[in-house]
């Protein structure tokens, strides 16, 4: 059974929140270049590269600096968190530290996002700038794609997308529109992996916060993310959408942490997909004493680099074994 948080551990995250909205609905500004990684590992290269011109929108592209000459390596498509208001792909404090040690450790080519956050313009527009982005990458399947690094070393038999938060329930939407909406021919997606999930809903489930006044801080950070939309669209409680079981992946990793708000809703995400008739492998990760996205934050301590380990062995995974396949 999963371990209820404190109250003061709830009153403390709730109040973080709602200053964190009131402070980046004001005003944001974006950060237009930063390096890859304020550890700046001489081992890892990476390239900044427009997939939408007109919105002058980039995804950042890392690369182990000793693959061969038509390496193929494992690709991560990775969009970062910051509740659809705050981080750029390109900003600190952000995922650039704890990708860049990623693609040392797991040997994975990786490219993460940018995307409108909400203050420039509310959902869809972050879904919509994921899933261009998404197709610009496949545009790299015949090998004749504009950036060379992905013609030359990106396995699209081993592609994974991934997030952290609001970048984990984009991942989640992206493998889902790969699974109704529209598709990218040949472009399939081997792992669906999310670290600290952003869904909630109007109701509280069993183990959640029930104080009305945390419930309406919640509610108000996803309403003026998306103004058209309620705590039950299934793009804030994907337990609601009818087609969920069509998720487009045969694997799902969900990381979560005792201590974050939003622990119980990412274990019920697991839940129900899994009674939705989706038929794939799963496994959820929990750690304990930790808060939401604790990895970004030191991932030089000895959970974040557990959670990296976790998530290359993910990759990595020898996925023939019929024994891994029926679990």
């Amino acid at each position: 059974m999963l371990k209820v948080v404190s109250s003061t551990s709830m009153n403390s995250q709730c109040i973080i929140i709602l200053c964190f909205f009131l402070t980046f609905s004001v005003n944001i500004h974006p950060v237009t270049s930063v390096a890859a990684s304020l550890f700046d590992p001489i081992n890892v290269e990476y390239k900044d590269s427009l997939y939408s011109p007109e919105l002058n929108l980039s995804v950042r592209i890392y690369l182990p600096n000793n693959a061969t000459e038509n390496q193929k390596l494992p690709l991560l498509v990775y969009y970062h968190g910051g509740g659809f208001f705050i981080e750029y792909q390109f900003s600190p404090p952000s995922s650039n530290d704890f990708l860049s040690v990623l693609v040392l450790e797991a040997n994975v080519i990786v490219v993460t996002v940018a995307y409108r956050l909400a203050k420039v313009c509310t959902l869809p527009c972050a879904y919509d700038d994921s899933w261009t982005a998404l197709q610009w990458v496949a545009s790299h399947l015949n090998r004749d794609g504009p950036e060379d690094w992905l013609n030359q070393h990106a396995d699209f038999q081993r592609v994974f997308l991934s997030g952290d938060s609001a970048g984990a329930n984009i991942a989640h939407q992206m493998a889902l529109k790969l699974g109704t909406q529209e598709t990218v021919k040949g472009f399939n997606v081997s792992g669906l992996i999310l670290s600290h999930p952003y869904f909630w809903g109007k109701d509280p489930i069993s183990g959640e916060i029930t104080g009305t006044l945390y419930r309406q801080i919640l509610r108000f950070g996803w309403v003026i993310a998306c103004p058209n939309c309620e705590l039950d669209d299934p793009w804030i409680n994907p337990a609601t959408d009818p087609n969920l079981a069509r998720v487009a992946t045969p694997r799902l990793q969900v990381f979560l942490s005792e201590l974050d708000i939003w622990r119980i809703r990412g274990s019920y995400y697991a839940q129900k997909l899994k009674q939705s008739g989706w038929s794939g492998y799963q496994e959820v990760i929990e750690f304990k004493g930790e808060g939401h996205a604790f990895h970004l934050k030191n991932i030089t301590s000895r959970n974040s680099t557990l959670l990296r380990y976790r998530m290359a062995n993910f990759i990595n995974r020898d996925w023939s074994d019929a024994s891994i396949q029926s679990k």
